[in-house]
């Protein structure tokens, strides 16, 4: 039988933990390079969303990040092939291996577009025990047709969330997408652009200090309490 604290009447003492420092691994502890997923929201030919996700990319390996660009044409609806289908193998392995995302859609219909949400819609709420995006780092960026708005990061905020992502607190929206970029499809040199790489510079500090750490940071009571109670009920079963 637990041990139950006075003040805490309602708690397990054998499962609640008091945070500690010591738990926390140092950065250097980690000799790779961190690994940063891409994820972007149109297959048009002149995809903004897609210039503004490579020009991320630039500037993620200018910081020292090994990066992948996952490039959703050919991905099936969620549910409408198998999870053997190459490019569900392809985004679900990308996911495993990364150790932050960047998130990037246009807003259409003041909404992220339907092609960034299949791609997250692929990726499986649990995979074992845990979700494959439990304890990623996570930036967002949007852009837009015409004003700028925040409609899709606000989204994808949300979803970040769910998703149990460490979602950092800086995001970029990009008005007139049209007229950020040049003929050769680089950014135009702007307040935006300068945006983008406070965003990316944020998201590499705190992948740098989150990784290694995930496990601990989103180790929760109420899990550790499930996870026991299940362990009781399958030690204690009469029958087996």
């Amino acid at each position: 039988m637990a041990i139950m604290s006075g003040n805490l009447p309602n708690t397990d003492d054998v499962l609640l933990q008091v945070p500690d420092v010591r738990c926390l691994r140092s950065a250097a502890e980690t000799d790779h390079p961190p690994r940063i997923l891409l994820l972007y929201g149109s297959n048009r030919e002149c995809s903004y969303s897609r210039l503004l996700t490579l020009e991320a990319e630039r500037l993620l390996r200018y910081f020292g990040a090994e990066t992948h660009v996952f490039h959703p044409t050919g991905l099936p609806l969620p549910d409408d092939a198998p999870v053997t289908h190459p490019k569900v193998v392809e985004l679900q392995g990308l996911v495993e291996w990364s150790e932050g995302q960047v998130w990037c859609s246009p807003e259409r219909h003041g909404a992220m577009t339907g092609v960034f949400k299949s791609q997250v819609d692929w990726i499986p709420l649990h995979s074992g025990a845990i979700r494959p995006t439990q304890g990623k780092t996570l930036a967002l960026m949007q852009v837009c047709g015409g004003s700028q708005s925040f409609n899709a990061v606000n989204q994808m905020r949300i979803l970040g969330r769910w998703m149990r992502m460490l979602t950092i607190p800086n995001q970029s929206s990009v008005p007139k997408a049209f007229l950020e970029f040049d003929e050769g499809g680089r950014m135009k040199p702007s307040a935006y652009y300068d945006r983008v790489v406070d965003v990316m510079e944020e998201l590499m500090k705190f992948t740098l200090l989150t990784r290694g750490n995930s496990d601990y940071l989103v180790d929760r009571y109420s899990e550790r309490k499930e996870s026991a109670e299940e362990l009781s009920r399958r030690v204690n079963q009469r029958n087996i």
